[in-house]
């Protein structure tokens, strides 16, 4: 085959593509593109045939390598990814949550206060936890020199970093179903075990002002994560109309974007905790940024997660980076 032939008798026909490329199209245009794309392939593949690589057959892969784009389209940029996520995929995600989260805060509250004065109402009960010096000690200094006794960067990113990856944790093994449930549990107990030692100690109240300013918002945040860490594992138990396969991997991206999320969260109780909680400032001041902080979150969570949820998001990525899932009639 004679390739400048085969240009010479589609030169036209490959210049119409490429305006198309560039155009504006409507329906009938993108089914011009389509057949006028599959035609200009075949000829780069009777080029690549006959002659090897050419001049011709550079210039047709640079049009039909136009062509494809335009079909198949391009990836956003990277601002335009972040501003969907932290605009539209983060809050739809949280705000699903919703409701899991409520109980889960409620269980939590309702095993910790129970432990705490189960364990303070029984002396046998708080002897058995350790020493009586030891115990002296924790209530009187260690608990208090625990927010103080680094510095407060240092202190702020060990929490921080401890409670990411906790959170993390929970929603990444939530399709276990036990984890969350476990973790959630273990740690309301270990706090209603500090607390039944601080009351036993009569200092209830300085484990309250110290707990609060930073523990709403880093509690919340936990909560979600347990909350996403369950749906989750129901998305594997009752998968609907979908295969177990797409509904986890659905599921799985909502709340991959979750954990992200969360991470930014848990970072602004840290602040809290490392540079507001152990520090000389009046308790109601701490106590207001504290309830501040959940505030931002809560407002970020129901009031701009419900207008995204309304919008139709879920949390889940776009088609174009999720790929298209399976299309089920009815």
């Amino acid at each position: 085959m004679d390739a400048d032939a085969l240009t010479d008798a589609r030169r036209a026909e490959w210049k119409r593509l490429d305006e198309l490329s560039r155009a504006s199209l409507d329906g009938s245009g993108v089914d011009e593109l389509i057949v006028r794309y599959r035609a200009a392939s075949a000829d780069l593949a009777e080029l690549k045939t006959s002659v090897g690589d050419s001049p011709q057959g550079a210039y047709l892969s640079t049009v039909l390598a136009r062509a494809r784009l335009r079909l198949t389209g391009t990836s956003d940029s990277i601002l335009t990814m972040a501003g969907r996520f932290f605009a539209l995929q983060l809050p739809a995600a949280l705000y699903r949550l919703r409701w899991t989260t409520l109980v889960i805060a409620a269980v939590f509250l309702a095993i910790a206060f129970g432990t705490a004065f189960w364990i303070s109402g029984d002396p046998a009960l708080i002897a058995a936890l350790g020493p009586a010096d030891l115990l002296d000690a924790y209530a009187e200094e260690e608990f208090t020199q625990y927010y103080t006794e680094n510095p407060a960067a240092v202190f702020m990113g060990v929490v921080w970093t401890n409670n990411a990856w906790l959170a993390a944790q929970c929603v990444l093994f939530g399709v276990t179903g036990f984890w969350p449930v476990w973790t959630m549990m273990n740690n309301a107990i270990s706090v209603g075990v500090s607390g039944a030692v601080m009351i036993a100690h009569d200092r209830g109240d300085i484990m309250l002002l110290y707990i609060l300013p930073h523990g709403m918002l880093e509690l919340t945040c936990l909560f979600v994560a347990a909350a996403g860490g369950l749906h989750l594992f129901w998305a594997w138990v009752a998968p609907g109309r979908r295969t177990r396969g797409e509904a986890l991997a659905a599921e799985g991206r909502s709340l991959a974007t979750v954990a992200i999320g969360l991470v930014f969260g848990l970072f602004l109780a840290g602040l809290v905790e490392g540079f507001v909680t152990g520090w000389s400032l009046p308790w109601p001041v701490k106590i207001g940024i504290g309830a501040a902080a959940l505030a931002v979150f809560l407002i970020y969570m129901l009031v701009i997660g419900g207008r995204a949820h309304r919008r139709g998001q879920t949390g889940d990525l776009v088609e174009y980076e999720a790929g298209t899932p399976r299309l089920v009639a009815g």
